[in-house]
């Protein structure tokens, strides 16, 4: 799984990029804060309920959740369903802040 820092996905924000951000939180935790991803909690990946996000399969997905422990095994989960650009954001919502 590749991984990149909250420092490199602001950088490529702020030069305009769009990214496929997505939040695997829980959706209270998203309404306190979040960066602009789409909400997908790790249960739902879980239980394969993926169709929000079955167009991305072959673009890159830039993963988070508080602390990037979910979020990695959310990654975990969509490489082994053959999500091919699936990248975890290192340190999560805690090291954004």
């Amino acid at each position: 799984m590749k991984t990149i820092t909250p420092e490199e996905v602001k950088q490529r924000l702020d030069n305009g990029e769009e990214l496929n951000l997505l939040d695997v939180r829980e959706p209270q935790e998203h309404a306190e804060f979040n960066i602009g991803g789409i909400l997908l909690p790790l249960g739902r990946i879980q239980s394969m309920q993926l169709d929000d996000i079955e167009d991305w399969k072959d673009k890159e997905i830039i993963l988070y959740c508080r602390s990037g422990n979910r979020s990695g095994q959310a990654a975990l989960i969509l490489e082994a369903l053959g999500f091919s650009g699936v990248t975890n954001l290192t340190g999560g919502m805690l090291a954004w802040k």
